[in-house]
C-alpha cells in the first residue's frame, strides 16, 4: 500500500491541523459547548468555507470529489481538536447514505446545501433492542398511496436534535431481524408526528431519541430500493468505522503528547516525574498503542471502499477492535499518569478519554467486532482457518 500523501493531501492536512490549533484549543471547546446548538455555528461555517463539508461528494454536486484518505486526514485532525460540530453525523454517516444510495435528483437537491453549511443531516439507524445489529429494525414503513407512513422509535441519533433532515431506516417487509425488507427514508425534522428528545452524550456531543407516529413522506423521499437498503447501510457503516478509527488516532496522539508534557513538567520528590524509569516505560506503552492504532487506521482507510464485502468487513472489524483495545489501554495510562487532575472536568485529558470510550461503542464495540472477525474467519479469511 502506498501511504505517502500527495501534495494536495499534505496541504489539506496542514490546513485542518492549523485550524484546530488556532481555533479549537480546549478553552475554545468549552466555550463552544455553551452555545445555542451545543457547538460553534461559526466553526461550522468555517468548515464550509474551507470545503470540508463537501469533501467526499462529487464535484458535479458542489463537492470536492475526495476519497477515504482525505476523510482520514480530516477526521484525525478533528480528533486532535475534539470537535463538537456534527461533521461525522452529517458528512460521513448521512452523507455516505446520499453518496451510495440517493438518486441524482436527491443528490442535486441536498448535497450543495450540505457543502455550503446550510443543511445538517442525521442518520437514525439504531433502536432500543438492536444494540450493534444494523439490520435489527422494528420501525415500520407502510405504503400509503403514492407515499409512505413511518412508525417506530430510534435511539442515539447523533446530532439528531439539530438536524434539518433525518434519514431513517425502517422495515417495509419481513420480521425484526430479517436482512431484507429494509428501506431508507428522508424525513423533515419538523414533519408532523416526529418527536425529538435531545440530550448531551458523555463526551460532550449531542444526540436524540426520535419517535415516529404516522409520519408521512412522499415517494420522492425514498432513498434507493425500499426493500433492499441493507447493503448500502452496511457499506456506509464500514466507511464510518474507518472515519472513527482516524478520529480516535487523533485523540490518541493528543493524549500521548499531553501526558508526555505533563511528565516533563510535574515535579515530585524534588524532580520531574518523567525522570522515573517506570513512568517512562508507561509512556512508551502509550506510544506503542498509538502507532498500532495508526497503522490499523491506515489499513481501514485503504479497505473502506473494497468491493469484496467479506474482505472489507474483516479489515474494518480488525481495525475497530484494535482501536477499542487501545482506547482502554492508552486512556487508562493517561489518566493514571496524571493522577487526580486527570479526573477533573477542568483538564482536557479526561475529555479525550470520554470521547475515545464513546468511539469504541459507536457502530460496534471491541467485543462485537472481535466476534464478527471470528465469524468471518479472522483477518486473513478462510485460508488462515484452513491452515
Amino acid at each position: 500500500m502506498d501511504l505517502d500523501l500527495s501534495e494536495e493531501q499534505r496541504l489539506l492536512k496542514d490546513g485542518v491541523e492549523r485550524l484546530m490549533r488556532e481555533r479549537y484549543a480546549f478553552e475554545d471547546r468549552r466555550k463552544y459547548r455553551t452555545e445555542r446548538l451545543g457547538f460553534s455555528e461559526a466553526m461550522w461555517a468555517r468548515y464550509a468555507e474551507l470545503g470540508l463539508l463537501g469533501l467526499p461528494f462529487p464535484e458535479v454536486h458542489g463537492g470536492l470529489g475526495a476519497g477515504a484518505v482525505e476523510t482520514m486526514i480530516v477526521m484525525e485532525a478533528f480528533g486532535k481538536g475534539l470537535i463538537l460540530e456534527p461533521y461525522f453525523a452529517t458528512v460521513v454517516l448521512a452523507g455516505g447514505i446520499l453518496r451510495h444510495g440517493a438518486s441524482e435528483a436527491q443528490k442535486a437537491n441536498l448535497i450543495p446545501a450540505i457543502a455550503e453549511g446550510r443543511m445538517k443531516l442525521a442518520f437514525a439507524y439504531a433502536e432500543p433492542q438492536s444494540r450493534y445489529d444494523i439490520f435489527d429494525v422494528e420501525a415500520r414503513a407502510k405504503k400509503d398511496g403514492n407515499g409512505w407512513v413511518l412508525n417506530g422509535t430510534k435511539g442515539l441519533v447523533l446530532h439528531g436534535d439539530v438536524a434539518d433532515k433525518i434519514i431513517v431506516s425502517a422495515r417495509t417487509a419481513g420480521s425484526t431481524r430479517d436482512k431484507d425488507g429494509i428501506g431508507l427514508f428522508l424525513v423533515d425534522a419538523n414533519a408532523p408526528g416526529l418527536m425529538r428528545r435531545g440530550y448531551p452524550t458523555q463526551d460532550g456531543l449531542r444526540a436524540a431519541e426520535i419517535s415516529l407516529n404516522n409520519v408521512r413522506i412522499s415517494a420522492a423521499d425514498v432513498i434507493g430500493d425500499p426493500a433492499c437498503a441493507l447493503p448500502i447501510i452496511s457499506r456506509v457503516a464500514d466507511e464510518a468505522v474507518a472515519a472513527l478509527c482516524a478520529e480516535a488516532v487523533g485523540c490518541f496522539a493528543e493524549m500521548h503528547a499531553i501526558t508526555v508534557n505533563y511528565l516533563k513538567t510535574r515535579k515530585q520528590f524534588g524532580t520531574t516525574i518523567g525522570s522515573f524509569q517506570v513512568l517512562q516505560h508507561r509512556a512508551v506503552d502509550m506510544f506503542v498503542e498509538l502507532e498500532q492504532s495508526r497503522s490499523m487506521s491506515m489499513f481501514a482507510t485503504m479497505m473502506a471502499r473494497e468491493s469484496d464485502v467479506p474482505e472489507r468487513e474483516r479489515a474494518l472489524s480488525a481495525a475497530k477492535a484494535q482501536i477499542g483495545q487501545s482506547s482502554k489501554a492508552l486512556g487508562r495510562q493517561a489518566i493514571q499518569l496524571h493522577g487526580g487532575i486527570g479526573m477533573t472536568m477542568e483538564y482536557s485529558i479526561g475529555h479525550y478519554f470520554k470521547h475515545v470510550t464513546m468511539i469504541d461503542t459507536l457502530l460496534g464495540d471491541t467485543d462485537h467486532h472481535l466476534q464478527r472477525l471470528a465469524s468471518l474467519g479472522g483477518l486473513f479469511g478462510e485460508q488462515a482457518t484452513q491452515r
